[in-house]
This record gives C-alpha cells, sequence and structure tokens, in this order.
C-alpha cells in the first residue's frame, strides 16, 4: 500500500491505492492529462480514477499476485473485468462506463508507446437498458410554475432565486452543474442569451426566455444585497448565492428542485435533470428540429438527443390507443 500525491489543476489529489507503482504511474499520468490538457472536470476525473481503481483491484485479484503489468492485460481478462462488475450487481450503464474510461486509457498507453497494442478494441460494451429520462407534462410544467412564481412575488432571495433557477433548467434546459457554475456576467439581458460552460468546459450561447430575464431582473437586488465584505471573489461573479452570500451548491439547487417537485408533480423519480429531460421533450413535441434541440442541450452526438424522440414517440403512441376508435 503506497500513497500518491498529483496534482489537478490547481487541486492537489492524494490517492492510495494498493499494488505496484509501476501499474500506478502511467494511470496517474493519464489523469494528469485529463485534467490538464483536456481540461476535464473535477468530477469527471474522479469518476475516471474510480474505475481504473476498480480494473487494478479486479487485475490484482485476478493474476493473484500485486505484481502484474499493463502489458499482461488482453481481451479475455478484459472480459473476465466486465464479469467481475457484472457479479457485483453493477448495471448494464455502469459497466459500459467502466469499459468505456478503460478504453480511454489504453488507448492513451498505445499512443504513448508505453503498449504495442490495444486490448480493448476487441472487447464489446454490454447493450445498454434503454431508459426514457423522466420528465413533466405540461400540465405539471405550469403547476409547477404558478407554485414558485407564487414564492417569487413575497420578494425574498429564496423566493426569487428559486424561481431563476426553475426558468434556467427548464426555459433554456441547463444541466445541474451548468447552472451552478453560471457567473451573473454570464447573462446578457438585453440580447436575452446566456453563456454556458458544458461538459468538457465546452461553451455555448443558449438563448432566455422572457420570463426568465424579468426573473434575473427581480432576483439581482436580493442578490446584491445578500453579499458580505469577506465573500471570496469567485462567489461575488456567482448568479446564485446564499444566505450568507456564497456561491450556492449544487445540492441547495438540487434540494430546492425537489421540493418544488414534490409539492406539485408528486412523482417519484423526478430531479433537477427532469426540467431539461422537459425541456428537450417539449421542443420536439412542438415541432422543434432535432439538430437545434441538440445544440441547445450542448451534445456532442446527435445520437444522444434522439432519446428524446423516442420519447416523443411513445406519447404519440399513447394518444393514438387512447383516441383511435379501432384500437
Amino acid at each position: 500500500m503506497w500513497v500518491l500525491i498529483y496534482w489537478l489543476g490547481q487541486r492537489a489529489e492524494t490517492v492510495t491505492v494498493a499494488g505496484s507503482g509501476a501499474t500506478e504511474a502511467p494511470v496517474a499520468a493519464f489523469l494528469r492529462q485529463l485534467a490538464d490538457e483536456r481540461q476535464l472536470s473535477h468530477n469527471t476525473v474522479a469518476a475516471y480514477r474510480k474505475d481504473l481503481g476498480d480494473l487494478r483491484s479486479f487485475l490484482t485479484t485476478y493474476h493473484g499476485t500485486a505484481d502484474w503489468c499493463w502489458e499482461d492485460v488482453d481481451r479475455l481478462t478484459l472480459r473476465g473485468f466486465l464479469g467481475w462488475c457484472t457479479r457485483k450487481g453493477l448495471s448494464r450503464r455502469t459497466v459500459a462506463r467502466k469499459l468505456s474510461a478503460t478504453r480511454s486509457f489504453f488507448r492513451y498507453l498505445h499512443v504513448e508507446d508505453l503498449l504495442p497494442a490495444n486490448p480493448t478494441r476487441a472487447v464489446r460494451a454490454p447493450r445498454a437498458e434503454r431508459r426514457l429520462p423522466g420528465r413533466l407534462g405540461r400540465g405539471e410544467v405550469e403547476s409547477l410554475f404558478q407554485l414558485v412564481e407564487a414564492g417569487a412575488s413575497k420578494n425574498t432571495l429564496a423566493g426569487t432565486r428559486d424561481l431563476v433557477i426553475l426558468e434556467l433548467l427548464y426555459g433554456s434546459g441547463l444541466r445541474l452543474s451548468e447552472l451552478h457554475g453560471l457567473d451573473m456576467q454570464d447573462l446578457d439581458l438585453v440580447g436575452d442569451q446566456v453563456k454556458v460552460r458544458g461538459k468538457g468546459r465546452k461553451e455555448r450561447i443558449v438563448p432566455l426566455t422572457r420570463t426568465a430575464v424579468s426573473a434575473v431582473r427581480r432576483y439581482d437586488p436580493r442578490r446584491t444585497e445578500a453579499l458580505a465584505g469577506n465573500t471570496p471573489a469567485a462567489d461575488r461573479r456567482a448568479l446564485l448565492r446564499s444566505q450568507r452570500g456564497r456561491r450556492l451548491s449544487r445540492r441547495a439547487i438540487q434540494k430546492s428542485i425537489q421540493l418544488q417537485l414534490e409539492a406539485t408533480a408528486k412523482r417519484h423519480g423526478l430531479s433537477a435533470h427532469s426540467l431539461r429531460h422537459s425541456f428537450a421533450t417539449h421542443l420536439l413535441d412542438a415541432g422543434a428540429d432535432l439538430i437545434a434541440v441538440k445544440e441547445l442541450l450542448g451534445h456532442v452526438s446527435l445520437s444522444t438527443t434522439r432519446i428524446y424522440t423516442h420519447t416523443s414517440r411513445e406519447r404519440l403512441k399513447k394518444v393514438y390507443k387512447d383516441s383511435h376508435p379501432r384500437t
């Protein structure tokens, strides 16, 4: 057992791992590349670190010793790893993610000439379950806005802030992480648009609804009042502030929306991300172009956006079945 300290951007990370340093050093170098060169978020790098840690744990057990090397890994070994993950009760989606992390790592080893070949090329990922994202119906969205607008009418920091959160999650289809990272200067209230930093720190411009602009203007005086003299510079720029003037945490944003959803939708499985799913589904239901929705959501691949067309088809099937006299 030994301890490795390496840097992720400006943040020092300490990781305790079992096994040989010869197998861990390439992992540490790979993670540094993800953080420094590819500029992936801390959470994404942490996920890669965990997945590769699981792989190393499996390989140590598989070989019966900590004295193994990456060249020992072949297609059959990797299939054994997938089976090991499945026996642990992990979902197919999680197993596929671990294989994806493994592929990225072995691709790195091959490109850096640390391995003569990439054994992951011959390994097929398990077919992921097709799960439709949770979403709200139009009536549920209206009820949710009525509740939050009533709270905003009291002109408190929390009430006006909750309306801004809802307007940006549903009105502009932002991810929770994107909303959390917004600074006030990212919003153009004259041009009705907002600059968003998405996955991989990629920036995109997303329209703001007229009601979102109005909500931000109502909230801004309360936001200014929450500013304290000792507030750090990064928190001073934050769009969403706590009562103490700090940037509102992701957990606080999620909890706020969760309470509103429980009071209106009264269904399990809904979260802040459900508002983003609802945004995409309702646009497509209204005839929006799939590629335009892809750009609004910040998806890299069109196949990721196509799941919402499936959701819309399911709704149409239900309408057909409930309405047609011959069904």
